[in-house]
Formats: structure tokens, sequence, C-alpha cells
């Protein structure tokens, strides 16, 4: 059975429509130093795609057009495309919020080392992958001597101030289950990785996001070979609370890709499911400078079972 196309068909998944853009969530790319089991979009230091200078251009002026307050930059790991800096800046003087979505590792990187004092001056949100508070778990996940490159990552953005109170420097965590089954409760999680960071290593941060994999790409093809992709799909299923779907992200967030075409979200953007927001097979970013995008309906697949199941599940953590 292929993944992408179990997801890909009639689904009862209810409908959903957009409501006003605030969080622009772009994708610069799928080069990264590292090559993560649960990464969906497949990123690892051999690929070769990245958002060129065109593009940013083109991603500042929708944040003015649409008057996006937030922007989301991803990959890959995003700090890895020659631009990175540029469009920070920009954002920035638009007074619009960044965040970067931060593996920690990158910022030990050769080239990379000035990446933390960076973010810091120009007060990025940092949100940083660290799947769990232990070495083992997290070099399962993420590969042999990520955890210890993690935690040197995170002292260094704690001497400048990140997670610090008052300092206004946000540093949030994100965890990723290690296997096929749901997060935990975000509260309780967030209490052990505080106690243990603080205890072990001496590091603070600001909240924990807990997310749920989604069963695509790389994780997909995991489940496939356990044997486990049809039980996952149904503990998804199961799982439903409609409760979260007033919350789930896609609602006022788009979805950029390293070329500029939009989505739904990122989940979408990896699966091929381009946002109907025109009447082109796929919508580029140039086509929505002066787009009215709520209301549009938004496009679904047995994926999204994946953010409303259990406490629900965003880019910013649980919903509920």
């Amino acid at each position: 059975m292929h993944a992408t196309l179990s997801l890909l068909e009639n689904t009862d998944f209810p409908r959903l429509e957009r409501s006003k853009l605030e969080i622009l969530q772009v994708n610069l790319g799928y080069r990264c130093n590292q090559q993560c089991l649960h990464c969906h979009v497949n990123a690892g230091p051999k690929r070769k795609e990245n958002m060129e200078k065109e593009t940013v251009d083109q991603i500042v002026q929708l944040m003015q057009k649409q008057q996006v307050s937030v922007l989301d930059l991803t990959g890959g790991a995003p700090e890895m495309n020659p631009h990175f800096k540029g469009l920070v800046e920009q954002a920035r003087s638009l007074g619009v919020h960044v965040i970067d979505r931060c593996n920690l590792t990158i910022l030990s990187e050769p080239g990379f080392e000035d990446i933390a004092d960076f973010l810091a001056e120009y007060r990025v949100e940092v949100v940083a992958s660290l799947p769990c508070y232990t070495q083992d778990n997290v070099d399962q996940q993420r590969g042999k001597g990520v955890f210890e490159q993690s935690i040197q990552g995170l002292k260094k953005l704690n001497a400048l101030g990140y997670g610090q109170q008052q300092s206004g420097l946000s540093l949030n965590l994100v965890y990723n289950p290690l296997g096929a089954f749901l997060p935990p409760a975000q509260d309780a999680l967030e209490k052990n990785y505080k106690y243990h960071l603080v205890s072990e290593f001496g590091i603070v941060f600001n909240q924990l996001l807990t997310i749920t994999n989604m069963p695509i790409k790389r994780f997909g093809s995991t489940l496939i070979s356990k044997g486990e992709f049809a039980t996952y799909m149904q503990l998804l299923r199961n799982s439903f609370a409609e409760s979260n779907l007033a919350s789930v992200m896609c609602k006022n967030l788009l979805s950029v890709d390293w070329q500029g075409f939009v989505y739904d979200c990122d989940f979408n953007q990896q699966l091929g499911l381009p946002a109907k927001l025109g009447h082109k097979p796929r919508t580029h970013i140039s086509d929505l400078m002066n787009a009215k995008l709520d209301g549009e309906e938004i496009v679904i697949a047995d994926h999204c079972y994946g953010c409303t199941a259990g406490q629900g599940s965003s880019c910013g953590g649980a919903l509920s």
C-alpha cells in the first residue's frame, strides 16, 4: 500500500474554510544538516532545493499587501538558505513577528556560528526541535551526537537571553513522538522537560509544543515498512475531536514552498495538494497580492485527522 495514495482517496474529514490570513509559513528549502526519521519533508544534506532571491522579494511584498503579522520560517534548516538573514531583516523592518524553526545543531555548524547572535539581535522567536530530554531517544530519532549538539545550542541561546524571564526572547521546544502514537498531554510533558533540562543542564525555555507525527513522507514510509500504517491511521481517526476544528492552523495560515507556490498547510505541501485559490492548477504567491482569501475552501485529506486527534496538533503545539 502506498501511503500517499491512501491519504488522497475520498475523505470524510469535515469541510473547512479559511479565516483572515495571519501567518505566512515559508519553506526556504529542503537542505538540512540533519536527516531525521520523523521528517515529513525528507530534508537532508544532499537536497538541492533552495528558495531564490526573486521569490524571497515576493514574500516580502505579499506580507505587505496581505498585512501578515507572523512569518514562520522552516525547511530543511531555513538558516542554510543564503537569503535567510535578508528576509528576516526585511520582515522585522515591517513589524512582522518572525519564527525560526531551528534544529539547534545548525548553531554549531561551520559557517553558521553567528546565527544565534543574529536571531537575538532581530528578536526572532526560536522554535527548536528536541523530541526528548534524554540522549538515547533524541539520537535514535535524529542521529548520533545530535542530543549533545542540541544541548550546546540551547546553552548558547540561553546565554543570549533566550528563555529567560522578561528578556522578550522566546525559546520554545518541539516534541514529536518516537513512534506510532499520539503525543502525551502537553502541559504535563512540559513540566517534565523543564525539570530535567534545568536540573541536569541548567537550561530554561518558555513553552513545549507537542506535534503529532503525520503519516507522510519519511515517517509514512517507516510506518509502511513496519506494517503500522493502517493501525496508525485508525488511531488518528478514532481520536478525532470535533472541538479542535475551530483552531486548526490551516484556517489562518498559508504555506509557501521553496518555489513560491502556496498550500493550505505544510503537510499538504509535501503531499502535492496545492491550495485552491484561483483557476490555475497551482497558485503562486505572485497571484495573491490583492486576493481575498477568507472564506475560501481548504483542501483536506485523511492526514487532516492528525491535526484533530486527541488534544490536537498544529505548528504551535496542542490545540486543546
